[in-house]
């Protein structure tokens, strides 16, 4: 039967349908390898609530690190991320669905960059 065969010209991996452009998956792997801190969620009080507490956590820890905060539902994707607010170290998402503590916060960076 025909319709259980794999198409013989079968191309690179796509994302979700297939219907990405090479360009578009590019972008959001190189955002992935970057190196830093991201908060990532919508802007709302719970996401400032997350960089604050990430803000607090990298003074005391002594790190001068800049702390992005990503907005976009696209990126926010891209790290496979579906529930916010999430942190990411270093390019590995540490924790997400959740607003983390300072304490919480400084043990997961640390964690992270050993």
């Amino acid at each position: 039967m025909g319709i259980f065969r794999r198409n013989k010209k079968e191309g690179p991996a796509a994302c979700c349908c297939g219907s990405c452009t090479p360009e578009a998956m590019a972008r959001p792997a190189t955002g992935n390898a970057s190196g830093g801190v991201k908060v990532l969620g919508s802007g709302c009080a719970k996401c400032s609530a997350l960089e604050q507490a990430v803000r607090e956590a990298l003074a005391e820890l002594g790190m001068e690190t800049a702390i992005d905060h990503v907005t976009d539902f696209a990126q926010i994707a891209a790290y496979g991320v579906m529930t916010t607010p999430a942190l990411v170290v270093d390019g590995k998402v540490v924790s997400y669905g959740k607003v983390l503590k300072k304490d919480e916060a400084k043990a997961l960076i640390r964690k992270a960059r050993e």
